[in-house]
């Protein structure tokens, strides 16, 4: 088993990582089904939150067949960030998880996510002032450094463990990367293997099939994995790691009827969130990729992303599953 706090996962989980504008409770409840063991919210504002923000605020929403379910903040003040932490605090996640890692410029050129791996003295000290702010068990999302010339995350790692943090989750891409280039896991499995380290270490970066999955616990030792862009529209990959790990056997990939069940699954649970308007427009991101490598399908999905009428949804799925079923 592996531990962060008071809190138990299975040996080698698999955790879903915070996306934004896709890691929300429709597609959680659709990884849940298919075997993650964790979960994450989208990240959060640690502005928005002490403004009470609406937006910020609907993205605290987490239900009890989530858990365990980690709230995931971000900011570049320390007073904002410890204030969020105990709003977070508040709904009751397992956990409090602190964003070092996101690249992108609205949030890094803001001083926040992988900024702040520029400035590490003010990382550790953000850091220490959330752990004991709150009682949950905070953890932190990062990157091996800023780019090639500031790979730090020894330092980063053991500095972190020092003042408290649980778990520590290290994407293989410096922020300069981005998410170009073959992510390396070379530094990950340093810091899981540094004697000095004793918190669980989960990578994170190209886990796109079971045999990597098993490639990287097996080659640098990680405690689980982290995945993200390789769920989005197939949430199957969980339960395909999970059989592979056990059995050593490679599950058949989902039938077009799985597809569609889940697809709709997923908008149900969009609609049940958000309200039929919102919950319709926010699932047009998810079409693409639960039918991807379908050939001759743009018709479909132009008719899928145009309408806002859930009952002609619906027919459109049933005419894929009728027409690709005689093509197959």
């Amino acid at each position: 088993m592996i531990q962060i706090g008071s809190l138990i996962l299975p040996d080698f989980p698999l955790l879903l990582a915070p996306m934004e504008d896709v890691s929300d409770p429709p597609f959680r409840h659709v990884c849940k089904q298919q075997g993650v063991d964790m979960l994450y919210t989208e990240f959060i504002s640690s502005e928005g939150l002490i403004r009470d923000a609406a937006k910020s605020l609907k993205k605290l929403d987490i239900f009890e067949n989530e858990r365990p379910i980690g709230v995931q903040l971000f900011g570049s003040d320390i007073g904002s960030m410890r204030e969020a932490a105990i709003i977070a605090e508040k709904v009751n996640p397992d956990i409090i998880d602190i964003n070092y890692g996101c690249p992108v410029k609205k949030v890094a050129c803001r001083g926040a996510g992988a900024a702040l791996l520029q400035d590490i003295p003010k990382m550790v000290q953000m850091t220490s002032e959330i752990v004991k702010a709150v009682s949950l068990p905070v953890t932190v999302k990062t990157r091996l450094g800023w780019d090639d010339n500031t790979r730090n995350i020894t330092e980063v790692a053991e500095r972190l463990q020092d003042i408290g943090i649980k778990a520590l989750t290290i994407h293989g891409r410096t922020r300069k990367q981005l998410y170009k280039g073959p992510a390396d896991w070379t530094l990950i499995g340093e810091v899981k293997n540094n004697p000095r380290i004793h918190i669980p270490i989960f990578g994170n970066g190209d886990i796109t099939s079971p045999k990597i999955a098993l490639q990287m616990k097996q080659r640098y030792n990680v405690d689980g994995v982290m995945l993200g862009r390789a769920a989005i529209g197939y949430p199957w990959i969980f339960r395909e790691i999970k059989h592979y790990l056990k059995t050593g056997e490679v599950l058949p990939p989902p039938t077009l009827q799985e597809r569609i069940d889940v697809c709709l699954t997923h908008l149900q649970k969009s609609i049940e969130w958000k309200g039929e308007k919102l919950g319709i427009l926010e699932m047009r991101r998810h079409y693409a990729s639960y039918f991807k490598g379908m050939e001759n399908f743009k018709d479909y999905r132009m008719k899928l992303v145009t309408t806002d009428n859930y009952s002609e949804i619906l027919e459109t799925l049933e005419l894929i599953g009728e027409v690709y079923s005689k093509v197959a």
